[in-house]
């Protein structure tokens, strides 16, 4: 039987959001998630959340991690961690595709020493313009 047909693991009607996150993979530790809510980076129905507020079934999870935004619906309530496979059955990702920019390379020709104040702010313009991928 592989994972994708395996039974989900029975839980409860609703759990802490930080032990939910955690459970789903979404954090590598318990403390991360936690830390993350205190921080402001979690919302359940667009509503800032605390660690302990529950999740249930239904509900839209947004975190804000390591830069990246990820929007989830609350499909399933798992409290312990489980595998990779299992855990991304417990929600629905609605994250929306990050466009891609790719910020020109900027190239100066090899000994032509220092760039003027102009050089300089073109520099900026450009950097300022493609801010470096997240």
């Amino acid at each position: 039987m592989s994972d994708s047909s395996a039974p989900l693991p029975s839980g409860p009607d609703s759990t802490r959001v930080d032990r939910w996150l955690w459970a789903v993979r979404l954090t590598k530790t318990r403390a991360d998630a936690a830390q993350a809510c205190r921080g402001g980076h979690v919302r359940v129905n667009d509503r800032p959340a605390k660690p302990a507020m529950a999740v249930r079934v239904g509900d839209k999870v947004r975190v804000r991690l390591h830069g990246t935004t990820r929007v989830v619906d609350v499909s399933h309530i798992i409290v312990k961690r489980v595998g990779a496979p299992v855990a991304a059955r417990c929600y629905v990702d609605r994250t929306p595709a990050q466009p891609s920019q790719a910020a020109p390379v900027i190239r100066r020709d090899r000994g032509a020493g220092r760039p003027t104040k102009k050089d300089r702010r073109q520099l900026d313009r450009l950097r300022t313009d493609f801010p470096p991928p997240i």
